[in-house]
């Protein structure tokens, strides 16, 4: 496959100030299988893991980011894969509802936490797994299915946020939520403001997102493989895996600066950058 190459000479990025909820792993470990990437016959190293996560946490507060923090909680290894724990738009939270039996009390966990800081909180009647499948772009909603969240929940996000609300399915279960197949670069939306693996998406779905992001980044298998699409950013700064060099070279190449950060150890449960930050828009 031919990677993408931009059209035009690359345009001047600007960064916007973000607030972010993180959740510090002091309780991870990989103890069950809902996904490929896990596998709870291999050793995990919890300490390993916070201290990579302190270079994100780190790195955001460089950056300028407010970050804030819930409190993990013990037999909750996944809670520091804090995108799945709602939608915030608008200053309403809308709550996650999880698939798998082992992440389900999660969601109330962070639906209080939101409401303790002053979101309302729509609670889910769909299964959904907040922001690991429903990404904003300019003042439309992404939303993914076809592994984790129901299509059901896209109606919930229209009647709750008023907006579009656009369905794209995966069909790789290696890329199982939204997040790992396709980053938001520039979220004011623009036709280069997203990069992606076509690979994870439906015939349909590739549809849309070649029609609305023409200009888009399309990222090869070593990145993804990485979770490399698994980023956050500013609409400059792009915080990535470190692996995925290619990725960022393509960034470098668009006006973006990219930060590579190594996450290898919460790799191992199924989450890069962008399933430990979850944005909250007022």
């Amino acid at each position: 496959m031919t990677l993408t190459q931009p059209s035009t000479s690359a345009p001047e990025r600007v960064a916007t100030r973000r607030t972010v909820l993180m959740c510090r792993p002091d309780h991870f470990t990989v103890s069950y299988r809902i996904n490929p990437w896990m596998h709870p016959e291999d050793p995990t190293d919890t300490s390993l893991a916070v201290r990579q996560w302190e270079t994100l946490y780190a790195k955001y507060q460089e950056l300028g980011f407010e970050v804030q923090l819930i409190d993990g909680i013990a037999g909750l290894p996944d809670m520091v894969y804090a995108a799945n724990g709602g939608f915030v738009l608008d200053g309403i939270a809308f709550g996650a509802k999880f698939q798998h039996p082992e992440r389900q009390p999660e969601g109330p966990a962070y639906m209080e936490w939101f409401a303790d800081h002053g979101f309302a909180v729509a609670e889910p009647e769909s299964t959904n797994e907040g922001e690991g499948d429903f990404l904003l772009v300019g003042d439309t909603i992404y939303a993914g299915t076809g592994f984790r969240s129901d299509a059901a929940s896209h109606d919930e996000l229209r009647r709750i946020y008023g907006r579009e609300v656009v369905t794209l399915t995966l069909t790789d279960p290696s890329f199982y939520h939204l997040d790992t197949a396709l980053a938001v670069l520039d979220p004011r939306g623009g036709s280069d403001s997203i990069a992606f693996l076509p690979r994870a998406f439906d015939a349909a779905s590739l549809d849309i997102l070649d029609e609305r992001f023409p200009d888009a980044i399309h990222v090869d298998d070593a990145d993804a493989a990485v979770l490399g699409l698994n980023s956050f950013s500013d609409g400059k700064n792009v915080i990535i895996a470190s692996r995925a060099a290619a990725f960022e070279r393509q960034l470098r190449e668009r006006g973006f600066t990219p930060h590579g950060v190594d996450l290898s150890e919460l790799l191992l449960g199924g989450g890069g950058v962008k399933c430990c930050t979850l944005e909250l828009r007022r």
